[in-house]
């Protein structure tokens, strides 16, 4: 297969192009989308797979909170946030197909490994892997997606991706949870890690690389090249992005915080089994959250062509109303409604994803897409991948004297109202994103 763009049946037709793209184009983008749909879903099982095994290693291994949230933030944090930025300025200039077909590998055989670690310092060290691989992997996807869909579909189309997210969750809840309780927790990782090799295999030999600016009806600049510093300066000169990012810092922050310690918050509050957690907590993350996902999307991209404020004020709203539900989830005993508190408040809050990442998208010029995401996904990693679980340990430490077991809830309920904080960023994005569009020559 050839690795040169393919300009005929293939790719999406171009924005300037009267007429809908022919039906092959159509299909292809579509299973485009999906298979990077699979990966990313792939991605987050390997991610989020600790939270699910964080009590049994804990026992096993005799760490603190304080140690467990860094193997569930940091080590993973730390080198996925970092190296997203180089590996996202190669995407912005070579093969993207390629470079997600590598991650996916990376990642997936160091996950296995993680199933193999003696000490807690080996584990430490598998998942450092883990966040390498996976940092070449959403940047760079970002970026073919913007390519394959024009603007005004490219929030459903990211919050379609964004879908990654909740069954990657699920999946790893559901089936982490049954195979830790019956085959202990290092099964886990040898389970969930060695089907990613074959996604990788499928991305390589299946996807093609998409023509840059097509969606856009704009002719890429082959020799256009943007620093690190020129990235991370537009994004802070340009009003909206600048308060997406932090919205979307903060709503990690805390999304991080509970999915890292959902599950030890059931076993120690409400006295769940693992099976019993990753039946409570993955159905609702996969099902709902991803209905929310798509939700979310599809109400940015209809609002949006109305009144472009829409686009991150449907973020805020979710994120108001979001408040009583987890509340509930935090402060009640009865298990139904900690399950109703639940659904609701994780419908709610996946509606930020897809809208976030396609305003990005849309405020970046072609030759630095990649890098603007990677830049995002930076500052979003290393706050709230990494401190948001961090800071949960720690704060379970120190509240735990004090509450018992109920440190870990009160440590979760309090970081959880950050996402107010992320509402009135995204109010503030809305305010500013039409005139930001026009100031990159978008018409509405």
């Amino acid at each position: 297969m050839s690795d040169k763009p393919d300009n005929g049946a293939m790719t999406m037709t171009p924005a300037t192009t009267t007429g809908a793209p022919a039906p092959s184009a159509a299909f292809y983008r579509h299973y485009a989308l999906f298979l990077l749909v699979l990966a990313y879903t792939s991605s987050h099982v390997d991610r989020n797979i600790v939270g699910i095994v964080l009590q049994p290693i804990k026992a096993e291994l005799g760490a603190s909170d304080t140690a467990m949230g860094f193997l569930g933030g940091f080590a993973f944090a730390l080198f996925y946030a970092t190296l997203g930025m180089p590996i996202a300025m190669w995407a912005d200039r070579g093969k993207r197909r390629d470079i997600v077909a590598l991650s996916i590998a990376i990642w997936s055989a160091m996950t296995a490994l993680c199933g193999m670690a003696q000490n807690f310092m080996q584990l430490a060290i598998a998942r450092v892997g883990v966040g390498i691989g996976e940092a070449g992997s959403s940047p760079p996807s970002h970026s073919m997606i913007a390519d394959l869909y024009p603007r005004k579909q490219r929030s459903t189309a990211m919050a379609i991706y964004s879908l990654g997210v909740y069954f990657g969750v699920m999946i790893g809840f559901v089936v982490g949870g049954y195979v830790a309780q019956d085959y202990g927790w290092r099964a886990t990782f040898f389970v969930v890690g060695l089907p990613g090799l074959l996604i990788a295999l499928l991305v390589r030999f299946t996807l093609r690389e998409p023509m840059r600016g097509a969606s856009d009806g704009v002719v890429h600049d082959a020799e256009a090249r943007a620093s690190v510093k020129e990235v991370f300066r537009h994004l802070w000169s340009t009003k909206s992005a600048r308060h997406v990012v932090i919205g979307v810092t903060l709503v990690s922050f805390v999304g991080y915080g509970g999915l890292v310690w959902g599950p030890s918050y059931l076993f120690r509050t409400h006295g769940l089994t693992p099976k019993e957690a990753g039946l409570f907590l993955g159905p609702v993350a996969g099902l709902v959250g991803g209905c929310g996902a798509l939700l979310g999307g599809f109400l940015s991209d209809y609002l949006g062509k109305r009144d472009m404020r829409w686009n991150a004020w449907v973020i805020t709203v979710s994120k108001i109303l979001a408040v009583p539900f987890f509340i509930t989830f935090y402060t009640a005993s009865d298990i139904s409604t900690l399950f109703i508190a639940y659904a609701g408040s994780t419908v709610l809050g996946a509606f930020y994803l897809g809208p976030s990442f396609a305003m990005i998208q849309s405020l970046t010029p072609l030759h630095m897409r990649a890098s603007a995401s990677a830049v995002m996904l930076f500052v979003l990693n290393i706050v709230g991948l990494g401190f948001g679980p961090q800071a949960v340990g720690l704060f379970s430490d120190w509240l735990t004297p004090s509450y018992g077991v109920d440190g870990l809830r009160y440590a979760l309920f309090g970081t959880a109202f950050l996402g107010l904080w992320a509402a009135f960023h995204y109010y503030l994005a809305g305010r500013s994103y039409q005139a930001d569009l026009a100031a990159m020559g978008h018409q509405g």
